[in-house]
């Protein structure tokens, strides 16, 4: 994907670069982790490196926002070192969904451990909460959305990076395209979506991680993709 190119202030759109973090080790141990807050592991660190000497390149960055969680923080930490000039904007509402009692397990265990949460946590419905105080893929989505309005209320006409999760990103795919995406959405991978001032939303790159390919990390995204092949992927973001 080539970089996003210049524009001006008055351009009719905002642009927002929505990047998911960089690897944990429960992430890479298949621990589901929803609010649980678990730092980078030192692949994660490398893949934000990574990412934040790309983004370096990216011209016109206005704001850098992210979630509170360590993961995502230190992810856009690492992108403000690189690129300089910015302090992070941290956003509770850009968290990963709350998975209630499924929080901390092991996916290959969660059946058996807490069935009842499991179930919850594995349904399709959209308005299942899960037992423990864990969200609804409703409630994920109304709070992701309300926060990229809000982001693109402040920075009208401006090309914002955003640091956040797999669930988030998945709620932000829903309403641009308004489908679930089935995929796999890997650690540090880059999602542009343009929102005109009337409030459409087109995404115009999806899941790049042309910046890992770039820089001798081919064995880690081949790890990646193992990862996520080997487990039902819209549970462990």
């Amino acid at each position: 994907m080539s970089q996003p190119t210049s524009f001006s202030l008055d351009q009719p759109y905002t642009e927002i670069i929505v990047v998911r973090h960089g690897e944990t080790a429960w992430n890479a141990t298949g621990r589901i982790q929803g609010h649980m807050d678990v730092e980078l592991n030192e692949v994660g660190r490398q893949q934000a490196a990574s990412l934040a000497e790309r983004l370096s390149r990216v011209p016109e960055i206005s704001a850098i926002y992210s979630s509170d969680l360590k993961r995502a923080l230190e992810t856009a930490e690492t992108i403000v070192a690189t690129c300089g000039k910015f302090e992070v904007i941290k956003d509770p509402d850009l968290r990963e969904r709350h998975l209630g009692d499924v929080q901390g397990l092991l996916f290959r265990e969660a059946a058996k451990v807490c069935p009842q949460a499991y179930r919850a946590f594995s349904s399709r419905r959209t308005d299942q909460v899960i037992p423990g105080g864990g969200e609804s893929l409703d409630q994920l989505y109304h709070r992701a959305i309300s926060s990229l309005q809000r982001i693109c209320q402040k920075h009208t006409g401006k090309r914002v990076v955003v640091v956040t999760h797999g669930g988030v990103i998945r709620a932000l795919y829903r309403r641009a395209c308004s489908r679930r995406f089935r995929g796999s959405i890997l650690n540090t991978s880059v999602n542009i979506i343009q929102i005109s001032g009337d409030d459409v939303w087109t995404i115009k790159a999806w899941g790049d991680i042309d910046h890992l390919n770039q820089t001798g990390h081919s064995i880690l995204v081949l790890g990646l993709v193992k990862h996520h092949l080997l487990l039902v992927l819209f549970l462990l973001e």
